[in-house]
């Protein structure tokens, strides 16, 4: 298994450095970035050239590459082009804040979905599988914005049940129901966000399970439909969930912006967003590069936990 697993963080070593390097290139690319929108009518070219000077942007474009991945290995994110602020502090304080609003409302949507995914591929045709996909279908084309607003205007506005902006009520000392409170809504919205697809997925690898010769063994022994499921059939599904879950690792770093930027919470979501609109390439650069970062750590944790799940895997991968 150790073999494995170094060669699998071997083949991901190369494609992190292309990472890096796009990263950097479509940065580069853009047509503008902080300096140009700090820039006043009333600033010199003079001035102008002088902080992009005490910002390194007048090196050439190689050296700058070389500068910002040097400090990226050592962990300097530089700083704020904006406010001057250090960006790794900047991440640290909104980064658990993503974590509170991401973790819970994804781990429940994923044990919601394969308990939903297994009752509507065991029971293909019928009507509670008709009701679970339409339910799917109607989440997947459903805009995840439109979701938030309706949830503030119905359990906010009209009802005055939750707060509708924030992680706290202001001039209100910080507590933890106050804090559930403004997390309820954001939770909901990213629970029925998250629920379609994963459902649909474990459908349709339940129904393919359903039909195995294994199954037929078990009834055929007198097991019942629920012992079959959550014993025999749940270990197959669990696949393609590790891909789901591995490929879901970015939002740890970006959190669901959509959803931050609905409910003003400050994660890092809304900070990445900010800084979009504000041209801070020390920040979009090390969010964008921590975000793939990862993507290509999802993937390899997914390789991995396929090796543990089904040891077949692991054999022909490394043949």
């Amino acid at each position: 298994m150790l073999r494995y697993i170094v060669k699998r963080i071997m083949a991901a070593a190369p494609l992190l450095c292309l990472v890096c390097v796009l990263c950097f290139t479509l940065i580069q690319l853009a047509p503008f970035d902080a300096i140009d929108m700090l820039a006043r009518p009333d600033m010199s070219a003079e001035v102008i050239e002088a902080i992009k000077v005490r910002e390194g942007l007048d090196k050439p474009g190689y050296l700058q590459f070389f500068h910002w991945l040097k400090r990226m290995v050592s962990g300097d994110l530089g700083y704020s082009i904006v406010n001057h602020q250090s960006v790794a502090l900047g991440l640290a304080s909104r980064l658990p804040n993503t974590l509170v609003l991401v973790l819970p409302s994804y781990a429940f949507a994923v044990s919601l979905a394969v308990i939903l995914g297994l009752i509507a591929g065991s029971s293909e045709g019928s009507r509670l599988d008709k009701f679970i996909d339409g339910f799917c279908s109607i989440g997947m084309a459903t805009p995840t914005f439109w979701i938030g607003l309706i949830l503030i205007y119905i359990c906010s506005y009209r009802l005055n049940l939750f707060p509708v902006l924030g992680m706290y009520t202001v001039g209100m000392e910080p507590n933890l129901a106050d804090a559930l409170r403004h997390l309820t809504l954001p939770w909901i919205t990213l629970i029925i966000a998250f629920l379609p697809d994963m459902v649909r997925y474990v459908r349709s690898s339940a129904i393919g399970q359903w039909r195995e010769d294994y199954v037929m063994v078990q009834k055929a022994f007198g097991a019942s439909k629920k012992e079959i499921l959550f014993r025999h059939v749940i270990k197959n599904v669990l696949l393609p969930v590790i891909t789901l879950v591995g490929m879901s690792l970015p939002m740890l770093i970006t959190g669901a912006f959509i959803t931050e930027s609905i409910f003003s919470w400050p994660g890092v979501g809304v900070y990445f967003l900010t800084a979009i609109q504000a041209f801070d390439y020390p920040i979009v650069m090390a969010i964008t590069l921590f975000s793939s970062i990862m993507v290509i750590l999802g993937n390899l944790l997914a390789d991995i936990c396929y090796g543990l799940a089904d040891p077949r895997i692991k054999t022909v991968r490394s043949n």
